[in-house]
Formats: structure tokens, C-alpha cells, sequence
């Protein structure tokens, strides 16, 4: 069965995702501030909110190039006991936060312009919008080219631990970037509805929508960032796979803990009651059969029966 935690300890080929990410994350940010720039000029709504929209994704390239720098900077940091995976979760939870008040902004302004239009610069408007989307179809061209060929992340397999990883970060990335895509070609269609059928409402209602999917997104990076900060996850599958293959006529599971050190890290802490003589080894060695694990702490209390 598969583990619910996994490694990122391949520093070596993470740099190559890590300088992908670095070169979308100025393409992005350029174009982000260029589209709100122009949202705001021009007076189109849809316009600004993908402009957001795409700095939501900005965070989020962010975050994942700063957890790379990071990782590969303090890796043999002593003074992180755990290692450091939950500074950017810890960020990624902060962002939420801003993003969640920056859609309730979004929204709000949308809602205004529908009630009192603007006037809207609809050719210029276009044209940015239209190289919004060709940003963002570069930007997934060259993260997916990273995410197929030089991930390191992967769910962990009992019998089958070559098994080739993928980087999940870098493929969230990926999965933002094709969302904003998505988000431009609508921001696009309102305007062409606007500027040919006089559908003004259609810009400030994509707006409205961009302010939805943005709230939607940031409300799921708080719940999988506050899970993983309060040490909150579902381990029910793998806990019960410890029981069956280590319980025994001699050897019972008396206490154990599992957890999250970060999003791909996992800790491990199991308390054993033994007649048997096998050393902590042996115990160390099992597990692996169900997950892989960052750290691995066996106590062994030899009983009779």
C-alpha cells in the first residue's frame, strides 16, 4: 500500500526544478504586474482580477522556490531537529490568509462595477489579456517538462522502493499555472463579449469569478497547511498496516505515533511490547515495507508471555 509521506532529500535533482521554477516565477510576476497595471489603466475588471488571479500563483511559485533554496541551504542545519519543512508551510499559510482578503477585495470591487459601470479600454485590455495567456502556456510548457523529467517526490511503495518520484511541488505549480491559463481565456471571452454584444456585466461577473477561484484555492492551501501544522492527517491505513505486519504471538504494538514534518515528510514513533531478542534494526528495517520515513524512533520493552 501506498505511504502518505515521502522524501525530498534528493537535493542534487531538485536544482534542476528549482532553476524551472526561478525562470516562471519572473515570467509571471512580470506579467502579473503588467496585467494589473493595465487592468487598472484600461478599466477592465476581468482584466485586474486575472492580473491577482496570477499573483496567486506568483505566491505559490514562490513558495515552492523558497522551500527548494531553503532545503538545499540548511540540509545539514543541525539546529533544525526535524529538518525544515514547515517554514513554507507555515509561509503558505500566511499567503492563504492575504489571498482569502485579496478575493474578498476582488469580489467587492466587481459587485461595485456592476452597479456602477466604467468605461473600458477593450483593445488594449485584449492584447494584455491575450499575452497573460500565452505567459501562462510558456509557463506550463517548461514546469511540465520539469515535472516529467526531473521530479523526486512520490507516494512510497512497499515492495518497490526504485520506483521513479515525482515532484508534487512542482507539479501544484504546474496545476496553478494551467488553472490561471484557464482564467485568462475567460477574462478574454468577457471581453469580447463586452466589446461586441455590450454585455457590460459580463466583465465585472468574471471578475466575480476569479474572486470564487482564487477563495476556493487559498481556503485549500489553509486546510492542507494548517493539517500539517497542528500535526493533523489520516494514517489510518498505514497505522494499520504497522499492526498487521508487526503484531505477533511475541511482539505487540503498544503506542504508536505518525505524523507530518512538512507536505512530503513524514516522522514515525512506535512502542513496542517484545519476548523476541531482535534488535531495533530489525524493527527500522520492517517499517520501510510500509512507508518511507524521515525518522524512524523504536523503543522495545521486553515482556514475557
Amino acid at each position: 500500500m501506498g505511504s502518505n509521506c515521502h522524501r525530498i532529500k534528493q537535493i542534487p535533482k531538485s536544482q534542476k526544478n528549482e532553476k524551472l521554477t526561478f525562470v516562471v516565477v519572473i515570467i509571471t510576476l512580470m506579467t502579473m504586474v503588467a496585467e494589473i497595471i493595465a487592468g487598472i489603466i484600461s478599466g477592465s475588471m476581468a482584466l485586474l482580477s486575472d492580473g491577482i488571479h496570477m499573483g496567486t500563483h506568483a505566491v505559490a511559485l514562490f513558495i515552492t522556490l523558497a522551500a527548494y533554496i531553503f532545503a538545499r541551504k540548511h540540509i545539514n542545519n543541525p539546529n533544525f531537529s526535524f529538518g525544515t519543512g514547515k517554514v513554507g508551510v507555515l509561509g503558505g499559510y500566511t499567503n492563504a490568509i492575504i489571498l482569502l482578503l485579496a478575493a474578498g477585495a476582488m469580489a467587492f470591487e466587481s459587485i461595485e462595477r456592476m452597479i456602477n459601470p466604467v468605461s473600458i479600454m477593450f483593445n488594449e485590455a485584449i492584447i494584455v489579456a491575450v499575452i497573460g495567456l500565452i505567459v501562462n502556456v510558456v509557463s506550463a510548457i517548461i514546469l511540465g517538462h520539469g515535472s516529467k523529467k526531473h521530479g523526486h517526490h512520490g507516494h512510497s511503495h512497499p515492495h518497490d522502493h526504485h520506483h521513479d518520484h515525482q515532484d508534487h511541488n512542482l507539479e501544484s505549480a504546474y496545476l496553478h499555472v494551467i488553472t490561471d491559463a484557464l482564467t485568462s481565456v475567460l477574462a478574454i471571452l468577457a471581453l469580447l463579449t463586452a466589446k461586441y454584444f455590450g454585455f457590460t456585466w459580463a466583465d465585472p461577473f468574471v471578475g466575480i469569478l476569479g474572486a470564487v477561484v482564487v477563495a476556493k484555492w487559498a481556503i485549500g492551501l489553509l486546510r492542507q497547511t494548517s493539517n500539517v501544522l497542528l500535526d493533523k492527517g489520516d494514517f489510518t491505513q498505514e497505522i494499520k498496516a504497522l499492526r498487521s505486519l508487526i503484531n505477533s504471538e511475541s511482539t505487540h504494538i503498544q503506542d504508536i505515533h505518525l505524523w507530518q514534518l512538512s507536505e512530503n515528510e513524514c516522522s514515525l514513533i512506535i512502542s513496542l511490547n517484545s519476548s523476541d531478542d531482535k534488535p531495533p534494526k530489525y524493527y527500522h528495517d520492517l517499517v520501510k515495507q510500509v512507508g518511507k520515513y524521515e525518522h524512524i524512533t523504536v523503543e522495545i520493552h521486553k515482556s514475557i508471555y
